[in-house]
């Protein structure tokens, strides 16, 4: 994984708005409607190809396929796991029912404005990983796509807990076993992605939203249930080089008054326990923008990198570049500019076919980004050419004082 060594480097947080015709095709296959497969093997390719062209033309150093194949950041593993069926008792339920956001704002969110009717499906024997043909095609896609392109390239898998709390278990005995199992199966994802020579991604909302979820749980308890799901994703990522690996959380809702998000403080330490080279985090909607400050204090593991989102899925706004190089000289000067990936608070496109945003927007805002990266870079290795010079002319020899005149 690059460090910004002469430039802030510049990344997303993985989805991307699919072209209406693949969009078409994905929401008959989620409806289980007939799909021409061949016609749907066929366009994939050339879809990678040209977002990734798309990111590459941006300006863009680490990039990866929009997630293009799936339907969600989630619900891809509905073709992928072995040991589920579809759960027919939990194909209405709202993501956010019953949530502190719902009980706090009834009214807001009645109206639907988050929530997905993807599948989800009940475990109902030993979970497996079945998945190799779709990620092998995944692959191969985007190593043809990137070919001998000057960029990084980075693969999103999701994490046990998100699978957890999608797909519910009547098969294990404990919650324990069952995430546990989950991770095994995953694993093999994991390391079929770093094996291809690109970076993992570790997708993980689940860790920070479910204190929304769960209004009846403490902070003590969220921090207890997080800390056990941290030590399912470590098992799985075992002997996997963390500098291969970035983690990504964010807190699920996109529009929406978010005043329950938990904050970042109490969960902070847990965090850095992920066995990860990256940490990639929401930082610049309001509901987080202030909470900068706190990854000055933080005991981040060695050559650690922060990837604070300075562009927001939250708002349809698009930041003024000299805004996200605000956000990324904060950043910066806690943890150094080396130690700095500027990225976006999350993807916008989560879930195919999302209109919270509009494409054209999230091509401004990308350029925004490229952009803030750009104006940062010249002021933060200006200062250190400033500062390096005038470090080599105290060491030299010592000037003559002047002399007085008489």
């Amino acid at each position: 994984m690059r460090h910004s060594t002469s430039r802030i480097l510049t990344t997303h947080a993985g989805s991307l708005p699919r072209p209406a015709d693949l969009l078409q095709m994905l929401a008959a296959k989620e409806a289980g409607q007939p799909v021409d497969e061949a016609a749907r093997a066929k366009r994939l390719p050339t879809a990678v190809k040209e977002i990734v062209s798309k990111q590459i033309d941006l300006g863009l150093d680490v990039i990866d396929d929009g997630e293009y194949s799936k339907p969600s950041f989630v619900t891809y593993v509905n073709e992928r796991l072995g040991g589920y069926e579809v759960d027919k008792e939990a194909q209405h339920r709202q993501p956010w029912a019953g949530s502190r956001e719902a009980l706090a704002f009834p009214e807001f969110y009645a109206q639907g404005h988050v929530g997905a009717r993807q599948n989800r499906m009940v475990c109902t024997g030993p979970v497996t990983y079945k998945g190799h043909a779709q990620l092998q095609r995944d692959i191969a896609n985007l190593k043809a796509a990137v070919g001998n392109a000057k960029v990084e390239v980075f693969m999103p898998a999701i994490s046990p807990s998100n699978i957890e709390e999608w797909q519910r278990n009547v098969y294990y005995k404990t919650s324990e076993d069952y995430l546990f199992a989950i991770g095994e199966a995953m694993r093999e994802e994991y390391k079929a992605i770093v094996d291809a020579g690109f970076l993992l991604q570790i997708d993980d909302p689940r860790l920070v939203s479910y204190y929304l979820v769960r209004p009846d749980a403490s902070i003590a308890e969220c921090r207890k249930w997080a800390n056990q799901r941290v030590e399912a994703l470590n098992h799985a990522l075992r002997g996997i080089p963390t500098e291969k690996i970035r983690h990504h959380t964010c807190y699920g809702i996109n529009m929406g008054p978010r005043v329950h998000d938990m904050e970042v403080k109490h969960l902070l330490d847990i965090i850095l326990k992920i066995r990860a080279g990256a940490y990639s985090f929401e930082a610049s909607n309001p509901r987080h923008e202030h909470e900068w400050k706190i990854w000055g204090h933080a005991k981040l593991p060695k050559d650690a990198i922060l990837i604070p989102g300075v562009i927001s899925h939250s708002t349809v706004l698009v930041e003024h570049p000299e805004l996200v190089a605000e956000r990324i000289g904060k950043f910066a000067s806690l943890v150094g500019r080396e130690n700095v990936i500027a990225g976006s608070d999350c993807g916008f496109a989560t879930f195919a076919g999302s209109k919270e945003v509009h494409p054209s927007i999230v091509w401004a805002k990308m350029q925004s980004l490229v952009e803030g990266a750009r104006l940062v870079s010249k002021e933060l290795w200006k200062k250190a050419g400033k500062k390096a010079a005038a470090t080599k002319q105290a060491g030299g020899k010592r000037a003559a004082p002047k002399r007085k005149k008489k």
